[in-house]
């Protein structure tokens, strides 16, 4: 009896000792083959690798231990692949000249839905412009595809800002939330408060709001702005001189 309760205290002890994180990785891509893939992690404002692993025959694997979730980033040299949550548990990643992908943990799996299905709605926007081509060649009026195209155009746009939104925030708590909304607030070319990202702050939680990610881009765009008003009014200042 003594035996099997000291085995049973000592369970927790075990697992938490076997808990890590451990990548198993396949890729397709012939240019990857041989080279060394990093892992990295963004650490007092840098990126630091973590781990690394080298591909050989289209298989690569890296293991470790975390003392917290981290969002990380799969790198060949300078050149960013894909992000990556590091969990613990059996992480496994699939490159292919067509799609990246990452599956076995819940964060992970989250992310690259939320990814995929992103991805899909860009692509019907973007296939838009095509559609309205081909409709003018066969012989339709531009004017009205074009109204009819826009229209459409801008609804999937307002369902993919919806669907990017509601992804935020119902992972405001976790790693998710933060940093898919800095991989948003990556493709302006310096940060400002868009529409799209004030719709997003304004229904966001106040942990979410004083994430060091988000706010740091919070003030730096508070900065922009007031920086922006002062070259709008001298410019008028000037025009009015003239």
């Amino acid at each position: 009896m003594n035996r099997v309760l000291s085995f049973l205290l000592l369970f927790p002890l075990l697992v938490a000792c076997n808990r890590g994180y451990r990548i198993e990785g396949t890729s397709s891509v012939n240019s990857l083959d041989g080279k060394r893939l990093y892992l990295k992690t963004m650490r007092d404002g840098k990126m630091v690798a973590i781990d690394s692993a080298e591909v050989t025959h289209g298989l690569f694997s890296m293991s470790g231990k975390t003392d917290s979730v981290l969002m990380a980033t799969l790198y060949m040299d300078e050149e960013s692949i894909m992000p990556i949550v590091i969990e613990n548990g059996k992480i496994k990643v699939s490159i292919t000249d067509m799609k990246a992908n990452v599956t076995g943990t819940d964060l992970n799996e989250a992310l690259y839905k939320f990814i995929h299905e992103r991805n899909d709605l860009e692509v019907s926007i973007m296939e838009l412009g095509k559609k309205e081509a081909s409709m003018v060649m066969d012989g339709a009026d531009y004017e009205e595809v074009h109204r009819k195209l826009t229209a459409e155009g801008d609804s999937l746009m307002d369902v993919m800002n919806s669907y990017v939104k509601t992804f935020i925030l119902d992972n405001s708590a976790n790693v998710l939330g933060p940093n898919v909304f800095m991989m948003l607030c990556s493709s302006l070319p310096y940060p400002i408060v868009t529409p799209q990202i004030d719709n997003i702050i304004k229904d966001a939680p106040y942990e979410f709001k004083m994430h060091p990610l988000v706010k740091e881009f919070l003030a730096k765009a508070k900065e922009n702005e007031k920086l922006i008003e002062e070259q709008k009014r001298l410019q008028e200042n000037t025009a009015m001189k003239k």
